[in-house]
């Protein structure tokens, strides 16, 4: 129980406030007797005059006190007084006088309760007042009480909403992390960053585990490269892409990975020769720019018996380069190509040539080995011809353009040391004498089948 003066909390029992001692007394807030006089003062204006019972006055207490015994209302004086004092003569009087004081007091009772109808209604009325007003603030605070429960629940239900969602975020980012770490990807950085350490066991075991996950990627071949690459083995470097092509040879993520290793090892040569063995029209379409083709000659390779012009052309847009000695061709070493090669030597000759694209890319070695071989003259005709002579005879030696002739008169075999043929040869006189000649090829040095003669000479 609240006193209504000051605030302060009542015990159970007690008639006077502990705080600022006003009396009180434990009624109901609906006061029942406040209706009967609200209709008795009703009925006295329209003209009623029933006079209230004390009777039902107490009966309406008794009937309600026990639904309000929570309610609270200020007592008048009157009242107070009239209560105590039933309470002291209600012991004395005992049954003896019971109705005599019933009647006084029902007597005194309405008297004291027509005095102070108007008190009564002018409680009712602060009392209607005070209880609109503290009904009105309860029911403000009820409000804000209740928007204040429901701002926090909202908000309860925003937190945990967000923690739920920050929990689901969390997770799908820890599954993601996971199987990123776990995927073709992840074994890449994972190989590189091994690479990085030189830890090259566990970069080799990272790169194969790619492998494994998706063998058409060129990124774990090219990383396993590295290893090799790193450790300065080239050719085991270039078998890592020679294997993998082999396995998936219309593969061009694989032809193109092996090309920039080629390109970025200083190797171009060799993409000619990788390119060469592919059949795929996809991979050499995609590929395009770095096919070289290797030049064709005109003519054939081939034994000639004449002068020859070696013709060298490509369908690649590019420089030709060529050798006459045999050794590969280089854009550096070779002799770049301008106009037909004249072949005016006897002998054999190896012609190799190759095309340098745009791209810098040489093509494949092509290889032509040409042989000429002049014609041999017959062995030299020498008049006069065998015999025996009785006076000096000249001797002769018919030579065709080209060639060279040269003689022995000892009967030797007449080589280039030999005496060569300027003009007529006077006969030794009284002697036998066996002369040899040959002709020499101008252009190659090949002598021909030797002309030997047999002159007997007598003396005058």
């Amino acid at each position: 129980m609240i006193c209504v003066h000051c605030g302060a909390d009542i015990p159970d029992g007690e008639l006077v406030c502990p705080n600022c001692g006003a009396e009180v007394q434990i009624v109901p807030d609906y006061n029942p007797l406040e209706d009967v006089l609200a209709r008795e003062v009703r009925g006295s204006v329209e003209g009623a005059t029933r006079q209230i019972r004390t009777d039902d006055i107490r009966r309406y207490r008794r009937e309600n006190a026990e639904q309000n015994i929570n309610c609270t209302r200020v007592l008048s004086q009157n009242e107070l007084d009239r209560i105590r004092e039933e309470r002291r003569t209600g012991v004395r009087n005992g049954a003896e006088g019971s109705q005599s004081q019933s009647a006084r007091r029902n007597t005194g009772e309405m008297r004291r309760e027509r005095q102070n109808t108007g008190e009564v209604r002018r409680q009712r009325q602060n009392t209607g007042n005070t209880g609109g007003m503290r009904k009105r603030q309860d029911t403000e605070e009820l409000r804000r009480s209740r928007q204040q429960k429901r701002l926090e629940a909202a908000k309860r239900k925003r937190r945990n909403l967000l923690i739920t969602l920050f929990c689901i975020v969390a997770l799908i980012g820890i599954g993601i992390y996971v199987a990123y770490q776990n995927s073709y990807t992840g074994m890449i950085r994972k190989g590189y960053r091994a690479l990085q350490t030189k830890d090259y066991t566990a970069a080799e075991r990272y790169f194969d585990r790619a492998i494994v996950k998706d063998k058409s990627k060129p990124e774990a071949y090219t990383g396993y490269a590295e290893i090799y690459i790193d450790q300065n083995d080239l050719e085991s470097a270039e078998q890592v892409f020679l294997g993998a092509i082999e396995t998936q040879p219309t593969n061009e993520n694989l032809y193109q990975a092996a090309i920039d290793f080629y390109m970025d090892t200083e190797q171009p040569a060799k993409i000619s020769a990788l390119l060469k063995d592919c059949e795929d029209e996809n991979v050499l379409a995609a590929v395009s720019d770095y096919i070289s083709t290797a030049p064709d000659f005109t003519p054939d390779e081939g034994t000639y018996s004449e002068v020859q012009e070696i013709t060298l052309s490509s369908s690649t847009q590019g420089d030709i380069y060529y050798t006459l000695d045999g050794s590969e061709p280089t854009a550096e070493t070779g002799t770049k190509y301008a106009e037909p090669i004249l072949l005016q030597t006897e002998g054999e000759v190896e012609v190799k040539a190759i095309v340098v694209n745009s791209k810098g890319i040489p093509s494949v070695t092509a290889s032509k080995k040409y042989i000429i071989e002049f014609p041999i003259a017959d062995a030299p005709a020498v008049t006069p011809s065998t015999g025996q002579y009785s006076g000096a005879e000249q001797i002769t030696i018919s030579v065709p353009e080209g060639y060279t002739a040269y003689y022995t008169m000892d009967g030797s075999t007449p080589t280039t040391s030999s005496s060569k043929y300027t003009g007529p040869v006077e006969m030794p006189a009284n002697t036998r004498t066996i002369f040899n000649a040959i002709l020499v090829n101008d252009q190659n040095g090949k002598s021909t089948e030797v002309t030997t003669r047999n002159y007997i000479t007598a003396s005058e």
